[in-house]
């Protein structure tokens, strides 16, 4: 039987002495017992306060749920190390006694497959449970194609995924360590390095043409040759409201310039443009199904982001740098609103870049409708050229006032 010498005895009892460090632990334990009273204590003081205003108690109770999570992960690392010291002062008591010590393989092994089955576990609840969080049904042509780009690629990474956890912690279970046997020395495989490469590249390949041809047909500024031309609208953003101009009769918009943004005049309608006499101004999106839409989106301030995710819709709206996206609505918002049994229902545009305090509120309804309906809704529209604005033009024409002053506000043209 093994016996340590005396020497060795003496290691392993410097050891432990080393291991169970008194002061060390009770530090480590009044910390945490200190940082736990502190956040009681902060969370008795958010519940009793009623002086708070509300966002102030939401800002509280956001910081709360966040120190709560962080205590839960000291708190279990505390845990680990502990178990991890108990282990090592057994496995030193056991080698001090002469007896076999631990084997640290098998635990390892062991732990592997622990992780394994939790983590893929984990996985399969994400997906479950917050699966149910994902974008809703696609309401366009092109957010159906989306889609479908989304569950392949999805697919396929969660399929690699899966094999290679499974494979990674499986190896290391079955040939962990045992002193029987010895590691193959395999360094290289010109078959398996030939296959990890041609394969997902002919996936990727595949995954970025049909994206590309997707984007263009999105991008695209020109209209298909025999297909309706796109209905134009202005969607310009400013803090925190979205601005909407539709085309009059003659289905074209009148140019603009920022140099003639006033409090009246608020796009800077050019009315030396004959277009813009009969331009439409509108408080709710409407558009009608199964038509091109063309979105020509701008900002007057600072960034801002048209996001409208029933229809896999998303772009930035940069001062200075005007964009558009083209999509066709494929669902009514009445058909939509059978669908997920709420007749309450309507399409948002969102801001989904935080512009500033007002953002949260800075969306418009989407309404989607019949092309009868549309052209009735149209019809009631007001021009954007109103009175008030009218009578700034006319006093420009009489030359008491340039048609507008330049302004302060970024170039969005």
């Amino acid at each position: 039987m093994y016996s340590p010498d005396q020497n060795t005895k003496k290691e392993y009892i410097m050891a432990f002495k080393k291991l169970i460090n008194f002061k060390t632990l009770s530090s480590a334990f009044a910390a945490m017992l200190l940082f736990t009273t502190n956040m009681v204590m902060a969370q008795d003081t958010a519940q009793t306060a009623t002086t708070l205003s509300t966002d102030d108690a939401a800002k509280s109770a956001m910081w709360i749920g966040v120190g709560y999570y962080v205590l839960l992960v000291l708190l279990l690392a505390v845990i680990i190390g502990i178990v991890g010291k108990i282990l090592r002062v057994y496995d030193l008591t056991q080698q001090i006694q002469g007896k076999k010590s631990m084997n640290w393989n098998n635990i390892l092994g062991v732990m592997f497959i622990i992780f394994l089955i939790v983590g893929l576990y984990g996985a399969y609840w994400s997906f479950t449970v917050q699966g149910a969080m994902l974008l809703p049904e696609a309401a366009s042509i092109h957010g159906v194609k989306t889609d479908t780009m989304f569950y392949v690629t999805f697919g396929i990474t969660v399929t690699v995924f899966v094999i290679t956890q499974i494979l990674l912690f499986g190896f290391s279970f079955r040939y962990r360590a045992t002193g029987k046997r010895k590691a193959y020395f395999y360094p290289h495989n010109n078959t398996i390095e030939k296959i990890w490469t041609v394969v997902p590249a002919i996936v990727l390949t595949i995954l970025v043409i049909t994206g590309f041809f997707t984007w263009k047909e999105i991008t695209n500024s020109v209209d298909a040759k025999g297909s309706p031309a796109s209905i134009d609208i202005d969607v310009t953003g400013h803090q925190f409201a979205w601005e909407l101009r539709y085309p009059g009769k003659d289905g074209k918009l009148g140019a603009k310039n920022y140099r003639l943004v006033t409090g009246t005049n608020k796009l800077g309608i050019n009315y030396q443009d004959k277009h813009s006499f009969d331009d439409l101004a509108a408080d709710t999106l409407v558009i009608p199904v199964n038509k091109s839409i063309r979105l020509n989106i701008l900002a007057q301030d600072v960034i801002h982001s048209v996001y409208m995710p029933h229809f896999r819709l998303q772009l930035n709206a940069v001062p200075g740098l005007p964009t558009f996206f083209k999509f066709t609505p494929t669902i009514t918002t009445a058909d939509m609103r059978s669908k997920v049994d709420n007749p309450k229902f309507e399409y948002l545009l969102y801001c989904n870049k935080i512009c500033g305090g007002g953002h949260y509120n800075m969306q418009k309804v989407v309404r989607v409708v019949t092309d009868a309906e549309y052209n009735q809704w149209l019809s009631k529209q007001k021009p954007y050229l109103n009175d008030q604005l009218k009578k700034e033009l006319k006093m420009a024409d009489n030359g008491q006032t340039k048609q507008a002053a330049p302004n302060r506000l970024a170039l969005n043209n």
